[in-house]
């Protein structure tokens, strides 16, 4: 009887294990696609610490320009108590050179890769690819790339990287994402307002689908303060029959610069437009900003 009772079992096990099997697999996300936005920064969460503000994007011109583009000069809220004396300092010292007709030097006018979390704030169309193994993160401006390890633990000895060393599982219908190990370069800096890190940095996104009318509000209410960048059209089209957006809840800290982790949010919506190669000029040279003459010279001459 104990034997009848055993292959019972075995046979029924395949019946038991099977629907659980695929209903894990079913709750995995389809995150693929492109996603776009058409604004910089990125959101301050509901409540809590949040990102710097934008100092000229407040009181009676906080609504300027949705229409009009990027808000410039950048002068962010180097009081914010998110930050440390030395990075409210840094981003005081940058905000006034922001005001003085001069634009703060970064990866993307520098050309020089999009660390996160900066990549998270600067970047408006971000492809993803699950893979097996992996999931990739395509970004359209200069072609960033990132790998997400599924399944997987940083290493015990890990080499700094400009992308950092980034882990993700599915918790349900969200796949977090941990990066640890991210490079500090010359022009590596947390957000557009030149805030600072150190190769402290950590950050954790949880990436989730949303409602398509919920992500159009959080959008447009972003937009009211960050700009529209590419005007009443945007710079990058919006399929709005799509049912659904992407949203990104963005943990990030660095006891070396901050205060406290703090939280942002990031929102996109599906983009019908074709991938295009936007790589970052090399030797851009600007007759208003000397700083960004990149023209190579000669010591002496050739022949």
């Amino acid at each position: 009887m104990n034997r009848v009772f055993a292959l019972w079992g075995l046979l029924a096990a395949p019946l038991l294990i099977g629907p659980t099997v695929a209903a894990e697999k079913a709750a995995i996300p389809d995150f693929t696609g492109a996603w776009a936005r058409n604004a910089f920064n990125m959101e301050a969460p509901a409540s809590g610490p949040g990102p710097l503000a934008n100092l000229r994007r407040v009181g009676k011109d906080a609504t300027a320009y949705i229409l009009g583009g990027d808000p410039v000069p950048l002068v962010g809220d180097y009081k914010n108590p998110i930050l440390k004396p030395q990075a409210a300092e840094a981003v005081k010292r940058w905000g006034e050179h922001s005001a003085s007709g001069h634009d703060i030097p970064d990866p993307s006018n520098q050309c020089h890769p999009f660390s996160p979390p900066f990549l998270l704030g600067m970047e408006q169309v971000v492809r993803i690819a699950p893979l097996k193994n992996e999931v990739v993160m395509y970004y359209s401006q200069d072609d960033q790339v990132r790998h997400i390890h599924l399944n997987a633990s940083h290493p015990a000895r890990l080499m700094p990287s400009a992308m950092g060393h980034s882990v993700g599982h599915y918790e349900g219908d969200t796949l977090v994402v941990d990066t640890v190990g991210i490079r500090v370069g010359p022009y590596t800096i947390v957000d557009r307002f030149g805030t600072p890190q150190s190769e402290a940095m950590h950050v954790v996104e949880r990436y989730r689908l949303i409602d398509a009318e919920e992500a159009r509000k959080a959008q447009e209410r972003h937009e009211l303060t960050a700009g529209r960048v590419g005007g009443k059209e945007g710079n990058n089209p919006i399929d709005a029959s799509y049912g659904k957006g992407l949203q990104v809840q963005v943990r990030i800290d660095d006891p070396n610069v901050f205060t406290a982790p703090w939280s942002a949010i990031v929102t996109y919506r599906r983009t019908p437009m074709a991938w295009d190669e936007r790589v970052c000029a090399e030797n851009n040279y600007s007759p208003f900003d000397p700083e960004f003459a990149h023209v190579p010279t000669a010591a002496r001459p050739d022949f």
